[in-house]
């Protein structure tokens, strides 16, 4: 007896998703529980588990379709649970023929598919390490970095030796194009930044920080941190607290507009934005605030690990006060990032490098970042905006203010 496979519940106002991708085709065996499909809602993807254990029966669907919360999408047919017969090897001729061109039997994302056809590569001649052995960007960016992939031609030419094949064409001059759908992420990141710029009256502010005082303290502490509490103290907790701290001396950067009202939080819910496989996304830190050090390396550690395993919930990106961006990581000199609506503000951090800064009447280097804070000028004046950014960086570059909350 077929047992139908509906979408689950995706979240707090959220009735529909885009099916993103397919994990296991019609006649493949299937366990319990078993990812068997990926859906992409508005702010994280999801995996659709089989609700028994058996063979993979016909899609209802296709990759692409958008689908409600409840529908049908598939069926799982009762069976021995034997595996899929496995696929015999391409010929040799036949993966000549094809190279350059992604093998339509492998479950591939745009991402990786579109590297994939850019480097010319065959994804079969690459380990996948993601989830039931899927290709990742990493995965591809590493086999073309070690120059795996130059032994292919060389191969191939010896085992067509002597058969008729083409003349091979130079790609000098070639003009390729790509149309790749959006992914429904993307589509609503895309949205949403453009709803700020067209609501908000945005406008940044910046400022720079010396960063000796916690490369200092990191460098000090570091290993006895690790040793106490199992995870690595980083830049981050260090921003999360004085954010917070500047956060409690400058309100209205904490706050948000609701029609003609402007509603205060007591309370700092701090938005981190980190990097997923399909775009970032940005979870939030709740309580910063009442937090230590060790708990807030915690919540963005879990953070980082999950949204890489796309295991972030709807939950997980709900609220938010106040956000903080980190592209110095991929190492940003200065950005001016737009706001997270209903937000008012966001701070932008960038990476560090040594500069040469006047210090006590004396020429001399230190590690300094630029610090951006972009802010809905209809709520928070320039006073106030500065104001914040100097509390941050005084509690940066003296970080025992954290501790004497001063």
């Amino acid at each position: 007896m077929a047992i139908e496979v509906t979408v689950p519940a995706l979240g707090e106002s959220i009735t529909e998703a885009t099916l993103g991708e397919w994990l296991k085709q019609p006649g493949d065996a299937v366990a319990a529980d078993e990812p068997i499909a990926s859906l992409e809602t508005d702010k994280v993807a999801l995996e659709v588990p089989a609700p028994q254990a058996g063979v993979m029966g016909a899609h209802q669907v296709a990759v692409g379709d958008t689908v409600e919360v409840g529908a049908v999408i598939a069926t799982i047919e009762a069976g021995s649970g034997a595996a899929a017969p496995a696929k015999s090897a391409p010929a040799p001729a036949k993966a000549a023929a094809k190279a350059g061109e992604p093998d339509a039997s492998i479950t591939l994302s745009p991402s990786v598919r579109r590297l994939v056809l850019e480097h010319g590569v065959d994804p079969s001649q690459i380990s996948g390490s993601g989830k039931d052995g899927r290709l990742t960007k990493a995965d591809v960016e590493q086999y073309v970095k070690s120059g795996a992939q130059q032994a292919a031609p060389l191969a191939e030419k010896g085992a067509a030796k002597g058969a008729q094949t083409p003349p091979a064409t130079s790609s000098t001059g070639n003009r390729n194009e790509e149309r790749v759908r959006m992914t429904r992420l993307r589509q609503t990141v895309a949205r949403r930044l453009k709803e700020a710029q067209d609501t908000a009256a945005l406008l940044t502010t910046f400022n720079d920080v010396d960063m000796t005082a916690v490369i200092e303290t990191r460098s000090k502490y570091k290993e006895l941190f690790a040793k106490k509490h199992g995870v690595k103290l980083g830049f981050m907790g260090f921003f999360v607290k004085a954010a917070c701290m500047a956060l409690k001396d400058v309100p209205s950067v904490n706050a948000q507009i609701d029609g003609d009202e402007i509603v205060y939080h007591d309370y700092a819910d701090i938005s981190v934005a980190v990097s997923a496989p399909n775009g970032l996304v940005v979870p939030v830190i709740r309580n910063a605030e009442a937090m230590s050090f060790a708990d807030v390396e915690n919540s963005i550690g879990d953070f980082g690990k999950r949204a890489k395993d796309g295991t972030l919930t709807m939950a997980d990106m709900q609220g938010g006060t106040f956000t903080i961006s980190n592209g110095g990581v991929f190492g940003s000199l200065m950005s001016t990032p737009i706001i997270n609506p209903p937000q008012s503000a966001v701070l932008g951090l960038h990476r560090i490098e040594d500069r040469a800064v006047v210090v006590d009447g004396e020429i001399v280097v230190r590690p300094m970042m630029y610090l951006a804070l972009s802010y809905d000028h209809r709520l928070i004046d320039g006073r106030e905006a500065v104001t914040f950014l100097v509390r941050l960086k005084e509690a940066i570059e003296d970080p025992a203010r954290l501790l004497i909350d001063l």
